[in-house]
Order: structure tokens, then C-alpha cells, then sequence
């Protein structure tokens, strides 16, 4: 059986929509997905109704995207009570500083002298507007060859089409997934996390560490292995897939990931919700 335990949706920045992706997921052997949106939930009953006509269990996930010392840090939590007014409220305020985010990032785009429409952005979005969606757009109106040029040349953090999302801490990200009952994972360390960084969150909460992922060397693995083990963490891992040209590019159920993972994920799980 395989395992994922981070893929997106149309709820945010994926390409399918939660039905097919646990179709697609099932047809590669993937026995228990983790639907992790960036700051939206939406796509999660969908898949756990898909999955149930499957048999193949959906872990309720998200990830918060937050910024630290100009850099950005992402959020994952597992097993979270997603239905809990306050917190679809808390995403909705996040999703609103995306779409403020984005028209913002296409008036720079204009004054660049580069012509692409708010709405085609809005429409290209099914979900939670994010800078994948006005990299297609971009490559929609043949600016750029593909959404990776898109942030090389215009979107990353040192573009000209840059603007700073709504100001969110790691440790606020982590406090929020716990307080909806789920566990906080800090996401692709190898995208530029300090090692210490790890430690300090921990502080503040944090539990696990994604270690298996697409774009972390043996090397990298074996070091995050001997941080979770020495902080005593949790350990996680998963494709991040979104589909087409964004993120890992590579298919759900493609990343190794230990079935250990999923089961002390479900034992922290159920001793949270004892103690609830």
C-alpha cells in the first residue's frame, strides 16, 4: 500500500478536483491520502466521499502558508476538525489577503506593461487564489513558456511583480492547527529551513517533520530522520502534488513513505482526542 500524505486540489492551487485525485491516487495503489490545501479545506469532504467508494482513507489536512526573515515557511496539519466555524472563518481571512494578493500582483504585472486580466486570473482559480494562478495566466497569454518562468522572471520574492501576502507567523500557523485539534508538521524543511528554525518551532508546538519528499536527497532525509528522532517528532512525507508544471511534478503515491508514519500519526491523533 502506498501513502501520501500531501497533495492539493482545485480547492487551492492543484489541478484536479478532489474526485479525481483520489481516482488518480487509487489507480496508482495509494491506500491513505492526505488532501492538504493551501489555506482551504474545501476539497476535503469531496475526497473523503470519493475515497470511501474506494476504500482508500482521506486524512482531513491543510497547509498554511506563513513568512519568516524574508523567507517562507509552510504549515501542514493532520487530522484537523475542519468543520469548526472559527476556523473555516480564520482560512476565509487568509483567502481573502490571497485574492487582495493576486490584483495587486497583476497591477504591478499592467505597469510592467504586461497585459492580463484580474478575472482570467479569478477564473483560472476554482479554489483559493494563489501565485500558481497568475503564473498561467502569464503563460495563458504567452508571456512566459511555462508557470516556473512565470516566478523566475516576475512572481518569486525577488520579481518585479513580488507583493508580500498577509503577514502570518509559523508559530501562529501551528497554535491555529491545534487549536482544530490537529497535528502541526512543518513541511518540506529542505526548501530552506534553518535547522535551528526546527528546534524553535518545536517550541512553540510543532510536531512533526516532513521528511520523505520528492526534493530532499538521501543525504537530506537521512538528517531530518536524526532531527525528528533527536526533538522527538513525527515523521511525514508525500508526492506535493498538484499536477501539470507546479511544485514536485511528480504523481501521487510516487514518494516512498513508511507505513510507520501513518500509524503514529493516528496514535497522536487518537490521543489528542481522548484528551479533547
Amino acid at each position: 500500500m502506498r501513502i501520501d500524505l500531501h497533495t492539493h486540489t482545485i480547492a487551492s492551487d492543484g489541478l484536479l478536483a478532489p474526485e479525481a485525485l483520489v481516482a488518480l491516487a487509487h489507480d496508482a495503489g495509494v491506500g491513505v491520502l492526505a488532501v492538504a490545501d493551501h489555506d482551504s479545506t474545501d476539497g476535503v469532504d469531496p475526497a473523503m466521499t470519493a475515497g470511501r467508494r474506494v476504500g482508500m482513507e482521506i486524512i482531513p489536512a491543510v497547509e498554511i502558508n506563513t513568512d519568516i526573515h524574508e523567507s517562507e515557511i509552510h504549515i501542514l496539519g493532520y487530522y484537523i476538525d475542519h468543520h469548526q466555524p472559527w476556523f473555516q472563518e480564520f482560512l476565509g481571512r487568509l483567502r481573502d489577503g490571497r485574492v487582495n494578493r493576486a490584483a495587486k500582483m497583476v497591477e504591478k504585472l499592467n505597469a510592467l506593461g504586461i497585459r492580463i486580466d484580474f478575472a482570467r486570473v479569478r477564473a483560472l482559480a476554482s479554489g483559493a487564489v494563489g501565485r500558481p494562478h497568475v503564473a498561467r495566466a502569464l503563460v495563458e497569454a504567452g508571456v512566459v513558456g511555462s508557470t516556473e518562468e512565470a516566478f523566475e522572471k516576475y512572481l518569486g520574492r525577488n520579481g518585479p511583480a513580488y507583493v508580500e501576502r498577509m503577514k502570518l507567523s509559523p508559530p501562529e500557523a501551528v497554535q491555529v492547527i491545534q487549536r482544530a485539534g490537529g497535528i502541526p508538521v512543518l513541511a518540506h524543511p529542505g526548501w530552506g529551513v534553518k535547522d535551528e528554525m526546527i528546534t524553535a518551532l518545536v517550541e512553540t508546538g510543532l510536531e512533526g517533520l516532513e521528511v520523505y519528499y520528492p526534493d530532499h536527497t538521501p543525504a537530506m532525509v537521512t538528517r531530518y530522520l536524526e532531527i525528528a528522532r533527536r526533538l522527538r517528532l513525527l515523521v511525514a512525507g508525500g508526492t506535493d502534488f498538484h499536477g501539470g508544471d507546479l511544485a514536485t511534478k511528480v504523481p501521487p503515491g510516487s514518494q516512498y513513505v513508511p507505513v510507520e508514519c501513518v500509524e503514529k500519526l493516528k496514535e497522536r491523533h487518537e490521543a489528542k482526542s481522548l484528551r479533547q
